[in-house]
């Protein structure tokens, strides 16, 4: 009888570690004033950049999509969404070579080299690129990325 209320115990310890509160976002990553962002999806139509640092640690720190043409990132941690503001330059799978995002006192800039391979279908790869970010009051940081582009069926 004395296991009875232990095996009670055990389903719910195993309910409560799968609810457990998710771990919190890095603030910074490389000491850059910029943290990684979870596992993003793929948006359900339309194409989706993926970009991580191309430094010590490579980290996912921004996803960008054609449409709605936005970028997220996490500033010190923060999750951010950031609206499209202009483009220029070639492109494809809805990403243009250079791309601004503004939104709050954030602006942000975006090159990027975009390189279609024949063992991807459906997207590409950009094997170099930069991100610029700005802040209004504080000091403006490049982080160097590397990514790859995905798009839904």
């Amino acid at each position: 009888m004395r296991l009875f209320p232990a095996l009670l115990l055990l389903p719910a310890a195993a309910l409560a570690a799968e609810k457990a509160p998710p771990r919190p976002l890095p603030r910074s990553v490389d000491g850059l004033p910029i943290g990684a962002i979870p596992p993003q999806e793929l948006p359900a139509t339309g194409c989706a950049a993926f970009l991580w640092t191309n430094t010590t640690n490579r980290a996912l720190i921004a996803m960008a999509n054609a449409d709605p043409a936005r970028i997220r990132f996490a500033p010190a941690g923060t999750l951010t969404d950031l609206v499209r503001t202009a483009q220029q330059g070639g492109g494809n799978y809805g990403f243009a070579t250079h791309s601004d995002y503004a939104g709050g006192d954030y602006q942000l800039s975006l090159d990027i080299e975009i390189v279609e391979r024949g063992d991807l279908s459906q997207g590409a790869v950009i094997p170099a690129g930069s991100l610029r970010i700005e802040k209004t009051g504080a000091d403006t940081v490049i982080v160097p990325v590397v990514g790859i582009i995905g798009c839904a069926n």
